[in-house]
């Protein structure tokens, strides 16, 4: 079964995203559970967490159905010890916060070497710091986001992604969300059935299908290859609506929270709705 939904608002308090979710008929959605452009956030409160749940409960969500995002701020690559240490205390913050919702994942931008290390570095230092993390907290697995490769931001090959997941530990707590946007300015076409199938395959034989924990289902402003993380609504940018007619019948992607991030929220009903119109 496909689990379409979106990145929707935890405005009045995180016991409000099952709310907002279910009023544009989704089946899955992303949230953040604090302010994503601040440092630290208030705890959550007992009563929060039972509304959530309550509330979860009452639509229908799974623990599995929610892709949680972590803040803008952190950067687990960070070259500068003090400021990658502030980020990863952040970090494991954010997956005790998840873990006090008794959600399941925490998806995540893996980091950026901001010019003063190398490649290979950077990624050792991500999965160090997610090591580190991860032995921090239980039962909360760390889902790394591919990214669109702007500036010094890791993530955008495949072959990054696998170099990260290599070096984790616990390979049961480490995932991935694929962005089709991040994807398809990346380099990876989906725009035909035969470029689609190929971005998968290589997915699946770099990575591994297993890993894959979500998606965030985005059309793209910039052209591929573009390397410009830029969202558009579905059929209105570069990639078309082919992608995502071959993605709702995938069934190697079944049972994973499908987010729209697309940049208008007053249409996420009706792109929903297309989405599963598109089901042979």
């Amino acid at each position: 079964m496909k689990r379409v939904g979106a990145h929707v608002s935890i405005s009045g308090g995180v016991e409000n995203a099952p709310l907002n979710a279910a009023a544009i008929g989704a089946k899955a959605f992303a949230m953040f559970t604090k302010n994503q452009r601040q440092w630290k956030s208030k705890p959550l409160e007992t009563a929060q967490i039972d509304s959530f749940w309550q509330n979860m409960d009452t639509h229908g969500f799974r623990p599995s159905d929610v892709l949680p995002h972590d803040g803008y701020l952190i950067n687990l690559g960070n070259p500068d010890a003090e400021k990658r240490k502030q980020s990863l205390d952040a970090f494991i913050d954010e997956l005790q916060r998840c873990q006090l919702l008794g959600l399941t994942c925490l998806n995540f931008h893996p980091g950026s070497h901001l010019r003063k290390i190398s490649v290979d570095e950077c990624l050792t230092l991500i999965s160090e710091s997610i090591n580190i993390a991860l032995d921090s907290v239980e039962g909360v697995a760390a889902v790394i986001e591919n990214t669109a490769g702007q500036g010094s931001n890791m993530g955008h090959t495949f072959e990054q992604i696998a170099q990260i997941i290599d070096k984790v530990e616990d390979k049961s707590r480490i995932g991935v969300c694929l962005d089709t946007c991040h994807t398809f300015v990346s380099g990876y076409d989906l725009r035909t059935e035969d470029t689609y199938r190929q971005t998968m395959d290589k997915f699946d034989n770099v990575i591994g299908f297993k890993y894959l924990r979500g998606m965030h289902i985005n059309d793209s402003k910039p052209e591929l290859g573009s390397r410009v993380d830029r969202h558009h609504s579905i059929g209105q940018g570069k990639m078309g609506l082919e992608p995502f007619k071959l993605i709702m019948n995938d069934p190697a992607i079944d049972e994973i929270p499908m987010v729209l991030e697309t940049i208008d929220s007053t249409i996420w009903e009706q792109e929903i709705k297309l989405l599963y119109e598109f089901i042979n």
